[in-house]
């Protein structure tokens, strides 16, 4: 099995389950971490944010488009030393408009309807996270990154 049909297999489930991710952005050399909800695409190639445009997060998104999205399965358990899996994905954040402002508008809704008056805000941008890497630790110590594309 191929290393991108495993890191899927391992993935997509993960990503379906749960619904909160933090962000990381740059705040002039500084990280800078939000808590999002967040959509990820079929292909596992983009995820989705809404945030206000009168936010941190969202100037620094702009002002620097690389981020990272961290998303994690641990229950604060013991067990969770050997059963956790955390994923980073690594990208670029780009506000979207058009079609594709209202087709990922569209997903993250259904899957957060209960976002769905903030997602349609006029003041709320949202943001598509182009995913150029995933890097995956489970059992406490091992690691994996899928590089996609490759």
């Amino acid at each position: 099995m191929s290393l991108a049909n495993t890191m899927h297999e391992l993935l997509q489930p993960l990503l379906a389950a749960q619904r909160y991710a933090v962000l990381a952005t740059d705040h002039g050399g500084q990280p800078y971490t939000s808590l999002m909800a967040f959509a990820a695409s079929e292909d596992l190639q983009d995820l989705t944010l809404v945030t206000e445009r009168a936010t941190q997060k969202y100037a620094n998104l702009t002002a620097n488009s690389r981020v990272a999205v961290f998303i994690d399965n641990r229950e604060n358990v013991g067990a969770d030393t050997h059963e956790a899996v955390a994923v980073t994905a690594i990208g670029a954040a780009q506000e979207v408009t058009g079609d594709d402002c209202t087709r990922l508008r569209a997903a993250y809704i259904l899957r957060h309807p209960y976002l769905a008056e903030f997602a349609s805000s006029p003041s709320c941008a949202i943001v598509r996270v182009s995913v150029k890497s995933y890097v995956v630790v489970r059992r406490f110590e091992e690691v994996l990154e899928w590089r996609l594309g490759e």
